[in-house]
């Protein structure tokens, strides 16, 4: 896509506030999504992603700040004036209306010709994959078939912007799975920007180029879903973002490269100094399940590691993996994802463990949320 194309479909949120009387449900966010991006509002209920959601689609105001869509300022315009269709949880299907008439809907509304109407309806019945079920009514398609129509009858009007507002959410896992990956594939073969809206962070994970994860009305980071869930800024995404591992520490050193940090135990453990933004010497140092490596008895870890000791407890077995609930040495709880390789035996209850990992897996984070920008 190119650049020219790309601004055409930029969304910018200045400093935007929306308040229901004294309730403040988005709270001074700022947001830039690019043109061509998949992009997602994470965050669990009530943290003012629908909220957001319904101001870029015009059906509530801010009480404050802007809004621009392709460059244009549409705070004040009313939902059709803007060049946005969206999609909801409930697909509010025409059920008198069979499949093909469904997502004509709307261009008949615009009066377009009969031979435009039903090309560029086939060719959207074709983008989901329900050709053959142009003359099926909406009580005879699956769940997943009916969210389907729905995002047809929404991209047959060609909007600059999709807005989707939980919508796999009447789904059960395995459409919502599949869904997922159908998302994500018509998203990349019509290019146009999807703003997408879920509590999920595996369906926000695997789906967005970018998201911003949310909480409490307030933007608490935005980045690919590599970057946020590898290098989560404040211990509410850490939290939220997958399992994670926080201990508390003092930073006793912070170097060019390195930043060196004395855990509660006493172990001394390195970390990236790019990784540790946090002011002050009070740090949680934080390490994804997944990332840590049980050493066995006398196995040494890779020179330069990290490492603690632990004990072992309850453990869940998933067949890819081991699920370990551990402790330190002071009887904080830790989580370890062990991959079930078929070469090592179960870790026993009660066991004395040594947990091993590499330093560039290793992030920080302080207990206050911070405002993330999203330019």
């Amino acid at each position: 896509m190119s650049n020219e194309s790309s601004r055409r479909h930029d969304v910018r949120l200045k400093n935007v506030v929306k308040e229901f009387g004294p309730w403040t449900a988005v709270d001074n966010i700022s947001l830039t999504i690019k043109g061509g991006e998949f992009f997602s509002l994470l965050g669990p209920s009530g943290c003012g992603k629908s909220t957001s959601l319904s101001m870029i689609g015009g059906f509530e105001l801010p009480t404050s700040g802007a809004i621009y869509l392709g460059g244009e300022d549409v705070t004040r315009l009313p939902p059709y004036r803007r060049d946005v269709n969206t999609v909801f949880q409930s697909y509010a299907l025409f059920p008198h209306l069979n499949i093909f008439e469904n997502v004509a809907f709307g261009l008949r509304r615009k009066g377009l010709p009969k031979a435009e109407i039903e090309s560029r309806v086939e060719e959207m019945l074709g983008l989901v994959d329900l050709a053959s079920f142009a003359k099926r009514k909406p009580g005879q398609l699956s769940g997943g078939q009916q969210q389907r129509v729905a995002l047809a009858r929404a991209l047959v009007n060609r909007p600059k912007l999709l807005l989707l507002d939980e919508p796999l959410g009447a789904l059960d896992l395995k459409l919502r799975k599949q869904m997922q990956l159908e998302l994500k594939r018509i998203q990349s073969e019509i290019g146009i920007t999807f703003l997408f809206v879920t509590h999920d962070q595996e369906e926000a994970m695997a789906m967005s180029d970018r998201l911003a994860v949310m909480s409490h009305g307030r933007i608490e980071q935005v980045g690919t879903p590599a970057e946020v869930y590898d290098h989560p800024v404040t211990e509410f995404v850490a939290s939220f973002l997958g399992a994670s591992n926080l201990i508390p520490g003092e930073v006793v050193e912070r170097g060019a490269e390195t930043a060196t940090v004395k855990l509660e135990d006493g172990a001394v453990v390195k970390l990236p100094a790019s990784a540790l933004k946090v002011d002050g010497r009070d740090v949680k140092i934080g390490v994804r399940p997944e990332k840590f490596h049980i050493l066995q008895p006398g196995e040494a870890a890779e020179p330069g590691w990290n490492e603690i000791e632990a004990t072992g407890g309850v453990s869940v077995y998933l067949g890819v993996s081991h699920q370990y609930m551990m402790e330190s040495r002071t009887g904080r709880p830790l989580s370890v994802y062990a991959q079930n390789s078929g070469r090592d035996g179960e870790l026993a209850p009660g066991a004395t463990v040594r947990l091993a990992w590499n330093p560039a897996h290793t992030f920080a984070v302080g207990s206050n949320s911070i405002q993330a920008e999203g330019e």
